[in-house]
C-alpha cells in the first residue's frame, strides 16, 4: 500500500481508489435521467509564458485529450467557463480558439458540448451597454460556427454598464433570439466572481431571481435550461419549481449537487458543474446508479465526493481552479502543475494539502503511487519533505 507524510496529518495510506474508476465499461453513452456537464479546465503549456497578465499559452493536444476523457465517460463537456479560468487567465484569443478545437472535437466524437458566450474581449473599463451587446454578439457566432450549444454566461461588462434590471432583459432577450438553437443562461454568484454582485439589476437575491423568471417566461421556447451558481440549495429549489414547463435547471451548486441531482417528489435539477472535472468517473457512475433506481448506490457514490468539494470550493472560492488542476495532474491526466495567469499559486501549501487527503478519501486517485510520487515533489519544491 502506498503511503505518504502529509504535513499536519503525519504518515497517512492511500486508500485504493473507488471501484467507480474502472468499474464503466467504454463509451458507456450518457446517463438517461439526468442531463450532465462537466465544466472543464484547460491544460497550459508548461514552457509557455504563462505568468499573471500574460497571453494565455495553452497545451491543445493535452487539453483536447482531458475532454475526450469526459466524453468517454458519457459526460457531456461545457467549455470556455470559468473553470477553464474565463477572465482568470484564459483570455480571448485562447478562448476563441479553444471553442474552434473543442467544437472541431466534439463533432468527430459525437460528444454533446456546450460553450461559454461572453464579453471577456472588451478592455477593462466601462463600456456602453451597445458595446457589450456587440461583444456578447461576436462571441455568440463563435460557439454557433463550432457547432456548440451556447451558454449566455454572467459579464462583469454588463454588470457594470447595466442601469437596472431592464437592460438585462433588453441585452438578454436580443440575443435569446439571435442564437440558431435553445441557450442555457447562466447565473453565477459574486462568490465566483465579485465584479458579478447585482447581477440582474439588484443585490436582493428575490428580486434578481423575479427578473430572471421573467426573462424565461418571455422566451421559454427558446431557452433550454439555465445553470444556477449561488451555492443555495434552498434558492435553487425555489427557483426550479418556479420554471416554466420544459425549461431546465441545471445545477451550478458544487456543495449541495448529490441532493439537488437527485431530486424530490416536485423535480430535479441537471447538471453543469466544475466539480465533475475531477470526480468525472464517480460522477458517471453515480449517475448511472440514479438510471437503474439505486438511490443507495447513488448516495454511496457521491457522499465521499462532499468533503472535497467543499474544501475545492471554498473561500475565496474564484480560486478552486488551481485545485482542479492539481487533482488533474496527481491523477495522471497532465504532466506538470502550471496554469494560466500563474494561477497554481492561488491556493496555499496546507490547502493544497487537505485537498490531496480529502480526494484520497473520496477515492478519486486512479494512481496512487502516481499521486504519491507528485504530491512529494510538490512539497519538496515548497521546502516540505513528506
Amino acid at each position: 500500500m502506498t503511503e505518504i507524510d502529509l504535513p499536519g496529518h503525519g504518515r497517512i495510506r492511500l486508500r485504493e481508489p473507488a471501484a467507480a474508476l474502472s468499474a464503466l465499461p467504454g463509451s458507456p453513452g450518457p446517463a438517461r435521467s439526468r442531463t450532465a456537464f462537466a465544466a472543464a479546465h484547460v491544460v497550459a503549456d508548461p514552457l509557455g509564458e504563462n505568468a499573471p497578465g500574460a497571453p494565455a499559452a495553452v497545451d491543445w493536444d493535452a487539453t483536447l485529450a482531458f475532454r475526450h476523457h469526459l466524453w468517454s465517460l458519457g459526460l457531456g463537456v461545457a467549455d470556455a467557463m470559468d473553470t477553464a479560468q474565463r477572465g482568470m487567465g484564459l483570455d480571448w484569443p485562447a478562448t476563441r480558439e479553444l471553442i474552434t478545437r473543442s467544437g472541431a472535437a466534439a463533432r468527430a466524437c459525437g460528444g454533446r458540448l456546450a460553450c461559454g458566450v461572453g464579453t471577456d474581449q472588451l478592455a477593462p473599463g466601462p463600456h456602453p451597454l451597445a458595446a457589450v451587446r456587440a461583444a456578447y454578439q461576436e462571441q455568440l457566432a463563435v460557439v454557433q460556427e463550432a457547432g456548440a450549444q451556447p451558454i449566455l454566461m454572467a459579464s462583469r461588462a454588463l454588470a457594470a454598464a447595466a442601469r437596472g434590471p431592464e437592460d438585462y432583459l433588453e441585452v438578454y432577450g436580443g440575443l435569446i433570439a439571435e442564437s440558431e438553437r435553445p441557450v442555457l443562461l447562466h447565473w453565477l454568484g459574486e462568490m465566483f466572481d465579485p465584479a458579478l454582485a447585482g447581477y440582474w439589476g439588484s443585490t436582493d437575491l428575490d428580486t434578481a431571481a423575479a427578473t430572471v423568471l421573467e426573462l424565461i417566461g418571455a422566451h421559454a421556447d427558446r431557452i433550454e435550461g439555465i445553470k444556477v451558481s449561488l451555492l443555495d440549495a434552498d434558492r435553487e429549489i425555489a427557483l426550479r419549481r418556479a420554471l416554466p414547463a420544459g425549461v431546465r435547471m441545471y445545477t451550478g451548486d458544487d456543495f449541495h449537487y448529490p441532493e439537488l441531482i437527485r431530486g424530490d417528489e416536485l423535480g430535479h435539477s441537471h447538471a453543469l458543474l466544475g466539480v465533475f472535472d475531477p470526480i468525472a468517473a464517480t460522477a458517471a457512475a453515480a449517475l448511472r446508479a440514479l438510471d437503474e433506481g439505486d438511490l443507495d448506490r447513488y448516495d454511496e457514490l457521491f457522499a465521499p465526493t462532499v468533503p472535497l468539494a467543499r474544501h475545492l470550493f471554498a473561500a475565496p472560492t474564484f480560486h478552486y481552479k488551481t485545485g482542479v488542476v492539481l487533482l488533474a495532474w496527481l491523477a495522471g491526466h497532465q504532466d506538470h502543475f502550471t496554469m494560466v495567469g500563474g494561477a497554481q499559486s492561488g491556493r496555499s501549501v496546507p490547502h493544497l494539502v487537505e485537498l490531496f487527503r480529502l480526494a484520497d478519501a473520496a477515492g478519486v486517485l486512479p494512481d496512487p503511487d502516481l499521486a504519491a510520487d507528485r504530491m512529494r515533489r510538490l512539497l519538496a519544491v515548497a521546502g516540505v519533505t513528506a
